[in-house]
């Protein structure tokens, strides 16, 4: 079959190379590089050059076993990086590093703060309660009506909680009010984060996360469209059109793998369902700056972390966080990488390497119900839907949306197929 797969994120990414081993594939890619949230930049500090991400970042193998697979079958190196995870509240002036208990109490103050006391005690009541959200027979809760109905210390939801979530979606504070209890559980218990010890650790790839790219273009023969945006698709009895930038291309079949928003648009005809389910799904745009700026890290030098919270004076105000890549990559250098979301006019302008703009799916219970009608719009008319949003907006969910759609266009009789869209007129 000819397929086109429009979008060069890893589900794009990870479609392309399975269905290239049988078919003709050709890859749309609006920007100048494929890879998405897979971005991987050249920096020139100290007098040295360095890989740095500003998108994904890490895996490990028990919870991202297609990923991993996945670059087994590439062979792809990678090596351990810490998941070491800090908080400084303007607000209150904490600061804490949650890996060590030097870091933990790295103000000495803490020791003697029946406040902070009472945040340790509600993360460990969270840690032994929240696991019975995942027994209910409905939706449950939003994550702020189950915080209320526990009565949960404020320190435990500003310096902890909601800082640690903001940082794993790249979501506001304000929307999180509204995220599904239960899905956030369930995502931390599948990813051990709801115990103190035995917990999996976690790796990055070596070199930069684009590594895996370079080793699947290096055995594809895949035909790539960079900087070639689609304008829409048309979808007839036998066969689907592509309009881009290359002028207008039939195929067989057409795997949607960009935005569920953006897929949505570039659809001169959905149906209802396919209305009902992209549209129920929405994004959060994320300014991400990378940059050498330390006082966007806490103050005390120990509870620097991976992964460092910030928690504004405005209790309105979103938590933003930034990540450690000196940290997170190995990356040996005096001179602090780091990449901040959200939080650019705090940045010395001086002191920017690059500026990019990402977009992350809103968890809410809409989007819960819309991902739970996955098979009801796939493969209708020729086309098939794959991207991060239809799991927890992870690499290992892009993986799996692939590995589903690929499975079962598969399963197609190519002989059926094959000859349709030549048939199709100009």
């Amino acid at each position: 079959m000819r397929i086109a797969v429009v979008g060069s994120g890893i589900a794009g990414l990870a479609s392309a190379w399975w269905l290239d081993q049988q078919h003709e594939v050709t890859l749309f890619e609006a920007n100048d590089y494929l890879g998405g949230h897979t971005h991987t930049h050249a920096i020139e500090l100290d007098g040295r050059q360095h890989a740095v991400d500003t998108g994904f970042i890490v895996f490990n193998p028990l919870h991202y076993p297609l990923l991993t697979g996945l670059f087994e079958e590439l062979h792809v190196a990678s090596q351990p990086t810490t998941m070491s995870f800090s908080v400084h509240s303007e607000r209150s002036g904490l600061e804490y590093n949650a890996t060590s208990l030097d870091g933990l109490f790295c103000q000495r103050r803490n020791l003697v703060s029946p406040r902070f006391w009472g945040l340790l005690a509600d993360l460990r009541r969270f840690y032994r309660d929240a696991p019975a959200l995942l027994h209910g027979d409905d939706d449950g809760p939003s994550l702020g009506e189950y915080l209320d109905a526990g009565r949960y210390g404020r320190a435990f939801i500003d310096e902890h909680l909601l800082p640690m979530a903001s940082a794993l979606w790249s979501s506001p504070t304000a929307s999180l009010a509204a995220f599904p209890a239960r899905y956030l559980v369930q995502f931390m218990a599948n990813h051990q984060m709801l115990q103190v010890s035995g917990r999996t650790p976690w790796r990055v790839v070596q070199g930069g996360s684009a590594r895996y790219i370079e080793a699947m273009r290096r055995r594809w023969r895949v035909r790539e469209r960079l900087e070639c945006p689609v304008f829409g698709v048309e979808r007839h009895e036998h066969g689907v059109r592509v309009h881009s930038a290359a002028g207008l291309e039939g195929f067989d079949q057409l795997v949607l793998a960009c935005h569920s928003d953006q897929a949505l648009a570039l659809l001169s005809d959905p149906d209802a369902g396919e209305r009902e389910v992209l549209g129920a799904i929405h994004y959060q745009p994320n300014e991400v700056v990378l940059h050498t700026d330390a006082r966007l890290l806490p103050r005390n030098r120990k509870a620097w972390a991976g992964w460092n919270a910030h928690v504004p004076r405005d209790r309105w105000a979103p938590c933003t966080v930034s990540y450690l890549m000196n940290q997170l990559q190995g990356i040996d250098t005096p001179t602090p990488l780091v990449v901040t979301l959200n939080r650019s006019e705090a940045i010395d302008p001086a002191r920017v390497l690059r500026r990019l703009q990402y977009a992350h799916p809103v968890h809410d219970h809409a989007m819960v119900r819309a991902q739970g009608r996955w098979a009801q719009i796939q493969g209708q008319r020729r086309t098939w839907f794959a991207g991060a949003y239809w799991g927890w907006g992870f690499h290992e969910d892009g993986v799996r949306s692939a590995r589903r759609v690929v499975d079962a266009l598969q399963a197609l009789d190519a002989e059926s197929y094959w000859p349709l869209a030549q048939a199709l007129p100009a």
